[in-house]
């Protein structure tokens, strides 16, 4: 029977979790796992871009050395602020715009890259020699080959090639054996220090049973002055606008110096005078004024004053700002006519 008492309830132990969510750091978790995803969608897309570059490439025929050729008697220099890769977004972004730069440059078969502050290629098999791993490099499998004619295949012949100095032991007179990226080393005509570049130009008469080749070193300039041959181009630093123009390679100078702004003169009313070293200057995000601002050693404020011609290269143009790795290709290719007449006049 029952005793009219009310049957007592279990009680129920409710567990809370009293821990709160940083939702700020969650949100800067999710926003970072974002970014990671975006960087690698980009670094699969620019491989992809890179295969089918490289697909096609292989599948088109090999220039005529007619079109790999330039003239002897005159070279062309640019100079680029360095603050125009500070405009990437990422380190992969700045490792690929160099690329374009780069790729720009040798197209128009410039002689001399100078990188200068605002402030007060390369051979394949050379790359491990002079190229350590670095944090900045960790990209550069991402670039689009430059495929200059120096870059050379391990079957391809030619009469100059570029090596590098092996530590191997010769007999006495002979000369340094040099890996200059083919299947047999080549002994060249004196002793070099170990690890040295070297610029070598092949005898032309090989007995293939020999287990040498011969060859002659020769100054980097040599393909270009005296076989018609694009080369490559060297790298500069400046520190200032200034240094530019005062501590370039030539002992005469620059005959004649371009520098592009919007402000300039239409380049189609201009022709270029004869020339022998000609240098070409663009300005970065903030164009060619920051530069002079910047430039302790210059007592001016209009650039134009620092130029045998001021030009717009790209009169008319549809948008506000033209990245530099665009006016290169836009500027070089509009001057490439006048500078192709200036040479052909005889004045180089």
């Amino acid at each position: 029977m029952s005793d009219g008492s009310t049957p007592k309830r279990a009680k129920v132990e409710i567990t809370q979790n009293h821990d709160k969510v940083d939702w700020r750091k969650k949100k800067a978790e999710l926003q970072e796992a974002k970014k990671q995803r975006k960087e690698a969608k980009l670094i699969k897309q620019l491989e992809k871009q890179k295969q089918s570059e490289t697909e096609a490439a292989e599948k088109e025929e090999p220039l005529p050395q007619s079109r790999s050729s330039r003239g002897r008697g005159y070279t062309v220099s640019v100079a680029l602020p360095g603050s125009v890769l500070d405009n990437a977004q990422s380190t992969e972004l700045r490792t690929y715009l160099a690329g374009q730069i780069a790729r720009a440059c040798v197209v128009f078969c410039i002689d001399e890259i100078i990188i200068f502050e605002e402030h007060g290629e390369d051979v394949q098999y050379l790359r491990k020699c002079f190229f350590p791993k670095h944090q900045d490099l960790q990209y550069a499998g991402l670039l689009n080959p430059l495929d200059i004619p120096h870059h050379m295949r391990v079957d391809e012949e030619a009469e100059y090639r570029e090596g590098i100095i092996l530590d191997r032991p010769t007999k006495p007179g002979k000369g340094s054996l040099v890996n200059c990226g083919m299947w047999k080393e080549v002994q060249i005509d004196k002793k070099l220090q170990t690890g040295l570049r070297v610029t070598v130009h092949l005898n032309k008469k090989q007995k293939e049973e020999k287990r040498l080749i011969k060859g002659v070193v020769v100054p980097p300039h040599v393909p270009r002055t005296e076989g018609g041959l694009y080369w490559g181009y060297s790298v500069r630093l400046a520190s200032c606008l200034s240094d530019v123009f005062t501590q370039g390679p030539h002992k005469e100078g620059y005959d004649v110096t371009i520098g592009t702004s919007e402000k300039g003169r239409n380049i189609d009313q201009s022709t270029l005078p004869a020339f022998k070293h000609l240098l070409v200057i663009f300005g970065g995000l903030q164009g060619l004024e920051a530069s002079v601002d910047g430039d302790q050693n210059l007592d001016v404020t209009d650039p134009s004053v620092l130029f045998d011609l001021y030009l717009n290269t790209c009169p008319s143009q549809g948008s506000r700002t033209i990245r530099t790795e665009e006016a290169i290709l836009i500027s070089m290719a509009g001057l490439r006519p006048k500078i192709l007449s200036a040479f052909s006049s005889g004045a180089v």
